[in-house]
């Protein structure tokens, strides 16, 4: 399965889990909470996956270098600042928080399933295949960063 490396784009990665979770939720109800703490753990999650998101992207443009998911070999340096201090990974990890709080508000313990899928997807065929590129162009620079930093948080 080596050709799906690098292939689907996060978002749209992002989009089938989307589309698989509602489904699951509509196939295996779930326990529904009230709507407001529905609805509120929606938006606390979608607010902050995409601030995450949004400081990653910045990150990578104040280093003036490429945010293309396909191409990670076209980076022009390793950014270790800002949110990336904490996380390698946080456009991904601002995705994986909007997906948790779909599950929150579809409260379907089913619906969780689409998490675990998009984790294994990205760790198998988007982030590995990145932290082999940046390897290779970072050499030991990148495993330093890769000790001191998580992928995921």
């Amino acid at each position: 399965m080596k050709f799906l490396e690098l292939k689907v784009p996060p978002v749209v990665v992002g989009g089938i889990c989307f589309a698989l979770m509602w489904a699951l939720a509509i196939s295996i109800p779930g326990y529904p909470l009230p709507q407001s703490v529905a609805l509120l753990g929606l938006i606390l999650c979608v607010m902050s996956g995409s601030a995450l998101g949004i400081a990653g992207l910045l990150e990578f443009r104040r280093a003036q270098t490429t945010f293309h998911p396909h191409h990670p070999e076209d980076a022009r340096q390793l950014v270790t600042s800002g949110v990336y201090q904490y996380t390698r990974n946080p456009m991904y990890m601002g995705l994986l928080l909007m997906l948790l709080g779909w599950a929150i508000f579809l409260s379907s313990m089913a619906s969780f399933t689409g998490l675990i899928v998009f984790v294994a997807y990205m760790n198998q065929f988007q982030i590995t295949p990145e932290e082999r590129a940046l390897k290779a162009k970072f050499g030991s620079d990148y495993d330093d960063y890769a000790r001191r930093v998580r992928r995921w948080v």
